[in-house]
C-alpha cells in the first residue's frame, strides 16, 4: 500500500470518476485539484471548464480563484460569462459539474452561504457564485469535500446549490431533467445516490477507515450499499503527479497555496 493522506485518497478517487471524453465544469479547491489529476493520469482529453468563461483550459499549476491568470493563459479560448453560462451551461453542452461545499446533507444539498440564521448567521460563507446554476444544468454532479460532523450535517439551514431537495423527491417534482448529485468523494469513502429515495449512499470506504470512523463524521445515520467496496489505494503515478502539480503551485504562488 503506498504512503498516502487522506485528503491525497479523496483527491484521486474524485478524479477517478471523470472520463477522457467528459466536459467538466469545475469548481476552484479540491474539485479543480481532482479534475486536473485526471487531465494528467487517465483522462489527458478531458475539457475543462471554469466559471470566468475559460475554455478547455490546461494549467501548469492550480488556480487560486476562477480569476487566476493561468486559467485564461492556458485556455484555448475565454468568453464572456454570459456566453459561458447561457450557451454553454444552460445549453446543456457540459457533461459533469464539479462542486464543493462548506456543508451537505444527506440528499446532497450543499451550502455555501450562512452557517446559523439566515438574518443572523454565524458565519456569513463566499456565497453560491455560479454552483446553482451548475448544479441544475450540467448533466450530473461529482461533489468532494472533506467529512466532518460541522460538514456532513443533518439538516441544512440555507440551501445554496440543489442536490436532489430537502426529501429527495424535489428534484424530480420541479421537473429537472439532469441527474444532480451521482457520486460524493471524502476523505474516508464514496457515497452514490439510493436509485429511490436519493439518500446518499456509501458504496466504497477508503483503506484503513472503519465504519464506525464514518458515522462519527456524518450528521446523520448513515446507509450502505449492499455490497461495499474497498477504494483502491493511490497508485505510484497518481501520488507522483498530484504531488508535482501542487509543489509547483506553492512554488508559483509563493507558498499561498
Amino acid at each position: 500500500m503506498t504512503n498516502h493522506t487522506p485528503t491525497e485518497m479523496m483527491t484521486i478517487a474524485a478524479a477517478r470518476a471523470l472520463k477522457n471524453d467528459d466536459v467538466c465544469f469545475v469548481g476552484i479547491g479540491a474539485p479543480s485539484a481532482a479534475c486536473n489529476l485526471a487531465r494528467l493520469t487517465h483522462a489527458p482529453q478531458i475539457t475543462l471548464i471554469y466559471e470566468s468563461g475559460t475554455l478547455a483550459t490546461r494549467p501548469n499549476v492550480l488556480p487560486l480563484s476562477i480569476g487566476d491568470g493561468e486559467l485564461c493563459d492556458t485556455a484555448l479560448t475565454t468568453v464572456s460569462v454570459p456566453e459561458m453560462f447561457r450557451y454553454w451551461l444552460q445549453g446543456g453542452r457540459i457533461t459533469v459539474g464539479f462542486l464543493g461545499g462548506a456543508q451537505i446533507d444527506r440528499f446532497a444539498n450543499l451550502n455555501t452561504t450562512v452557517v446559523g440564521p439566515y438574518d443572523a448567521p454565524q458565519v456569513r460563507l463566499p456565497g453560491g457564485g455560479g454552483a446553482p446554476e451548475i448544479a441544475t444544468n450540467c448533466g450530473e454532479i461529482f461533489i468532494t469535500m472533506a467529512q466532518s460532523p460541522r460538514s456532513f450535517v443533518g439538516e441544512l439551514e440555507f440551501i445554496t446549490s440543489m442536490g436532489h431537495g430537502r426529501t429527495g423527491r424535489e428534484r424530480r417534482a420541479m421537473g429537472v431533467k439532469t441527474k444532480g448529485p451521482s457520486r460524493l468523494m471524502t476523505d474516508l469513502c464514496v457515497f452514490e445516490p439510493d436509485d429511490d429515495t436519493k439518500e446518499m449512499t456509501v458504496v466504497s470506504i477508503h483503506p484503513g477507515v472503519t465504519r464506525e470512523k464514518i458515522a462519527e463524521n456524518t450528521g446523520w445515520p448513515v446507509r450502505y450499499a449492499s455490497n461495499v467496496g474497498e477504494t483502491p489505494p493511490p497508485t505510484a503515478q497518481e501520488l507522483e503527479v498530484l504531488r508535482d502539480i501542487q509543489a509547483r503551485t506553492k512554488k508559483a504562488h509563493g507558498g499561498s497555496r
